[in-house]
């Protein structure tokens, strides 16, 4: 079964710092491109990081130079989202992604979210 577990969302006052993890297991997701999305309230959901299984990273601009994304394939598929000097417009429901491709299909794996809360 297929799995993408997130942890690490919280309550945080602007300026602090949060990291979420995302494990993924049930299949290989090491030549996946992994990523981040969030949804605040009455919005789109929208990416804020993706990695790429060569470590090639890109980044929402409403977040470049705060966030960082990584990864660990040691065993299962770990992905981090270091985020440093949050918002309150950074309050939202962070999701884990996976997108595998294989020939021509793509399968998208998504986690359950974790709520992340900035206050001012």
């Amino acid at each position: 079964q297929v799995q993408l577990v997130e942890s690490g969302g919280g309550l945080v006052q602007a300026g602090g710092s949060l990291r979420l993890s995302c494990s993924a297991s049930g299949r290989d997701f090491s030549s996946a491109t992994m990523a981040w999305y969030r949804q605040a309230p009455g919005k789109q959901r929208e990416l804020v990081a993706a990695i790429t299984p060569r470590d090639s990273t890109n980044y929402a601009d409403s977040v470049k130079g705060r966030f960082t994304i990584s990864r660990d394939n040691a065993k299962n598929t770990q992905v981090y989202l270091q985020m440093n000097s949050l918002k309150p417009e950074d309050t939202a429901v962070y999701y884990c992604n996976g997108e595998v491709v294989r020939g021509v299909n793509r399968y998208d794996y998504w986690g359950q979210g974790t709520q992340v809360t900035v206050s001012s």
